[in-house]
């Protein structure tokens, strides 16, 4: 049975690592390419892997908006969003080979007509560039067009695969606003694609620190004995941002920061942590592994006790003065959606039985980082005076995504002197020390996944509806409640109910 992972590009042996991972011939089709996403992300990314070799001589590129462009109109903004944007130099020759494969169709998402000159355009690529029927559509809009484009894709045939070659869609988060709508788009998405062709894309997923998680854990015999119960007393995982809401709100309120970043981000990596170890690490095995995880969360029964939210008032971030939540522009005074949430939850399984799991999102925050830390329990004996370890803390093993990648392990050690004095000291890893590579950016990796068929680093239907089962109650309590967020100034780490969730259990948070 042929290795759907590698699909795109039969030609490659995937168990050579002498041999980069290159797509097939293809085309991609970009829904939304005016919008911020597809010129700082999409097209940048499609150049630097034409760049790097891991593009076919045989591919194109479909843009698909409502603007009145030629493709060569369509061609110039791709080549401005690479000049400005791309992570590896600009070389005149990728980008004639790419611009020979770039198109534009002009059209609507909601009018059938459209999808016909779609049709006609991508069918003259297949003809020109060799790409055999080989699709791949990228929808980079509002998740309230999801569902159209979808349908439309389905009635117009161009998610069929009768004439040959594959179709595949990549979905951007987020999916669905809660449970219900979740379900709902999953339902739609299967009568057009089939499971293994629909790619729900979290680009944290595509971090080379996030994959980096699972190296560390299944390939160190030091760290996997430990990683359970028996030694681990709890989890924190933090996603702090510095920057506000400011001209975001339109997609931003209403939404906020549970549905925004918890639901998706902070509940996929903590799937990975908390993951049992897979079979291999294929997109069935290591996904599998995720959902029993994310279906084993417990839901809060006391949402009250169990989360916190806030919101930012003015304050100081960065050395200077920014205004409040609701004196952003185009939000309304009145407007109870939170830039900070914070969560409690357990997870009903023999190996992490009476671990707590603490995550939490915000935004105007001291700094920005994202972190996984692992607190271990104390010691069940100390040999040692009272004196000697009053600066000693918890063992920890921290695993920082972003922005200095790498990671710390703190732990005791004695200081030196006449005195039995111990005091807690941190062990670095940093990437950027240890390698001489640079990371690819998760866009990059992510789009050559899909292309070649790869699904391991996107996220699966139920794993999405496993994910909303835990947080819409919580959502919902929190409607019901007439108690707004709690302010908390900018600058600072949340408000004092954050800090009580953990209080009560006689822990704090880690605030790097």
């Amino acid at each position: 049975m042929a290795d759907e992972r590698f699909s795109g590009n039969p030609l490659r042996d995937p168990t050579d690592r002498r041999l980069p991972r290159i797509a097939g011939p293809c085309v991609l089709v970009i829904f939304g390419v005016t919008g911020d996403l597809a010129r700082k992300k999409l097209m940048p990314a499609v150049y630097d892997l034409a760049n790097r070799g891991l593009l076919p001589p045989g591919f194109g590129l479909v843009g698909f908006a409502r603007r009145e462009w030629a493709d060569e109109d369509f061609a110039s903004r791709v080549h401005e969003a690479v000049r400005q944007y791309a992570r590896t130099p600009f070389r005149e020759e990728v980008w004639r080979q790419l611009c020979e494969g770039i198109r534009f169709v002009q059209g609507n998402l909601d009018e059938e007509s459209s999808y016909g000159e779609l049709s006609a355009t991508i069918d003259e690529l297949d003809q020109l560039r060799g790409t055999n029927g080989n699709h791949a559509f990228y929808l980079s809009i509002p998740p309230g067009l999801f569902e159209t484009v979808i349908r439309n894709l389905n009635r117009s045939g161009l998610s069929a695969t009768d004439r040959g070659g594959w179709r595949r869609v990549v979905i951007e988060k987020p999916f669905g606003h809660n449970l219900e709508s979740a379900k709902d788009l999953n339902q739609v998405l299967s009568t057009a694609f089939p499971s293994k062709s629909v790619f729900r894309i979290d680009h944290y997923l595509g971090k080379e620190t996030v994959q980096n998680l699972l190296a560390l854990r299944f390939a160190n015999e030091m760290f996997e004995p430990v990683w359970n119960n028996h030694y681990v007393d709890h989890v924190q995982i933090t996603m702090a941002e510095d920057i506000g809401v400011g001209g975001r709100a339109s997609y931003y309120d209403g939404i906020g920061a549970a549905r925004d970043v918890i639901q998706n981000h902070l509940l996929q990596l903590l799937a990975l942590t908390a993951m049992d170890e897979p079979i291999s690490f294929d997109a069935t095995n290591l996904r599998r592994e995720k959902q029993k995880v994310l279906s084993a969360v417990l839901t809060p029964k006391r949402p009250d006790l169990h989360a916190a939210r806030g919101r930012y008032a003015a304050g100081w971030t960065g050395g200077r003065h920014v205004v409040g939540y609701v004196e952003e522009e185009g939000f309304k005074p009145t407007s109870t959606t939170e830039t900070f949430a914070a969560l409690r939850l357990d997870i009903d399984s023999r190996r992490w039985a009476g671990v707590p799991f603490y995550l939490r999102a915000g935004k105007r925050l001291p700094r920005r980082v994202t972190e996984i830390a692992l607190g271990f329990r104390k010691a069940p004996h100390l040999p040692f005076t009272a004196t000697d370890t009053l600066d000693l803390g918890r063992n920890a093993l921290v695993m920082r995504i972003q922005p200095d990648e790498g990671v710390t392990l703190r732990f005791g050690a004695k200081v030196p002197g006449s005195q039995m004095e111990i005091r807690d000291v941190n062990m670095d890893f940093g990437y950027g020390d240890s390698f001489t590579e640079s990371s690819p950016e998760a866009y990059e990796r992510l789009l050559l996944d899909a292309l070649n068929g790869d699904g391991t680093l996107f996220t699966r239907g139920d794993e999405v509806e496993a994910s909303w089962q835990f947080i819409s109650p919580i959502h919902e309590a929190w409607a019901d409640s007439r108690v707004a967020p709690f302010l908390y100034p900018a600058g600072t780490w949340g408000p004092e109910a954050s800090k009580e969730l953990l209080a009560t259990e006689h822990r704090m948070w880690r605030n790097p």
